[in-house]
């Protein structure tokens, strides 16, 4: 009994002192902040059919829907040209700042906020990578995200150094980001348009009082109580939100395993044939029918993507037989991109699988980009060689290098 006493209080203690996988959730927030980066970009010259005043589905059909679901969407609060460009350039925005990590707490709400209105508004617009963008969108907002590989890393690593060298940290960003999101939030309260539903807007209410909790107590507080209290609560629903996000990938594969194993065409392998032949999903036909030459190919790669997506879960409690097999789900989905022209799709379920990256090779993969990027610095900070003249030449050389 006690050593299941003393077990329950390390992985109390575990969850509570510290926000567990800082590098996995990294990788997170960059893989889906730019998967919806560059569908946004991709679909800027088709953003109004798709989602905005011009599409099929009209501002009308899609209140009457949002009334029956309570789907939150900002775009519902106006029909306006103008007002939609203004979303549609706050979503790509949103998504370029928490790419790089820049005050991850707002962006990540704002990422939500404009994944959320842009699906919301044309429900008929998405596939299943979008389903997995939407619903992570909303996780990440519980997470902490920027501790490692952001711009939020990088100052709060100035800041520290300041505060140690008895320097005073001032940041005039955070509150006056405060301010403005306050504010719009209060001019969506007072004039009844929040967007439908009541849960995405709780959230954000949420999120801004929590802001303005953490930087009051990082101010005014005397003892260092009050602050250990909220990286605790911080903590807490950082954990939370990374095993929420690890059992909803196990679930996307466990489903989709199990449904296959029910099809017909899974059965007598044969099912990854037909895809490749259909001409929406055929961007590269002669690879397409290169591929499906060969029937043993095609059964073996129509039992295999069946066995692995139904034993990934239960996968995890072995370290080594996990990496094999996120490796190979993750080598499908690039092939997946290229084969059946669904990029954005594969990046959206490699995002989602990276959570259960190892940290040493995510530790090492970062370090080796650290020195791709100082070498490329160094290289473009070198001073161009000044020629020398003869007369140089011939002058005696001085100093320690003599």
């Amino acid at each position: 009994m006690s050593r299941l006493a003393l077990c329950l209080s390390r992985a109390i203690a575990r969850v509570t002192e510290s926000a567990l996988g800082p590098y996995q959730t990294a990788v997170v927030r960059i893989g889906f902040a730019a998967t919806w980066l560059l569908f946004l970009l991709r679909e800027y010259p088709h953003r109004q059919e798709l989602y905005g005043p011009d599409g099929p589905w009209s501002f009308g059909l899609a209140q009457r829907l949002t009334a029956d679901n309570h789907a939150f969407t900002a775009l519902l609060v106006s029909d306006g040209r103008v007002f939609f460009e203004v979303c549609y350039f706050l979503a790509v925005l949103s998504s370029a700042l928490l790419l790089v990590g820049w005050r991850t707490r707002a962006t990540s709400v704002l990422f939500m906020v404009g994944v959320l209105s842009l699906q919301n508004r044309s429900v008929f617009m998405g596939d299943g990578g979008d389903n997995v963008l939407h619903l992570m969108s909303v996780y990440l907002v519980f997470t902490r995200c920027g501790q490692v590989w952001s711009l939020d890393a990088r100052r709060a690593a100035r800041a520290s150094t300041a505060r140690a060298l008895g320097e005073p940290v001032r940041d005039r960003v955070g509150p006056a980001l405060w301010a403005v999101c306050g504010l719009v939030l209060g001019a969506a309260a007072l004039t009844g348009r929040t967007g439908g539903g009541w849960l995405i807007p709780a959230l954000m209410w949420a999120t801004w009082a929590g802001a303005a909790l953490w930087w009051a107590v990082g101010r005014w507080a005397r003892t260092p109580q009050p602050r250990i209290l909220l990286d605790v609560i911080a903590d807490i629903l950082h954990n939370g939100a990374i095993f929420v996000i690890m059992a909803e990938a196990c679930l996307i594969y466990a489903t989709a395993g199990w449904y296959k194993i029910q099809g017909s065409r899974w059965q007598d392998g044969t099912a990854v044939y037909y895809p490749l032949h259909l001409d929406y999903f055929s961007p590269w036909p002669a690879l397409a029918d290169l591929l499906s030459a060969n029937g043993t190919m095609v059964m073996l790669v129509t039992y295999g993507t069946v066995m692995v997506q139904v034993a990934f879960p239960f996968t995890l409690f072995n370290r080594r037989v996990k990496n094999v097999l996120l490796a190979a789900m993750m080598t499908e989905h690039a092939v997946i991109a290229v084969v059946l022209g669904l990029p954005f799709f594969s990046l959206a379920m490699i995002a989602a699988d990276s959570v259960f990256l190892p940290t040493s090779f995510l530790r090492r993969l970062g370090g080796w980009a650290a020195r791709g990027r100082d070498r490329v610095l160094r290289r473009e900070d070198r001073p161009l060689p000044v020629p020398r003249s003869p007369e140089a030449d011939e002058q005696p050389r001085v100093g320690f290098g003599a």
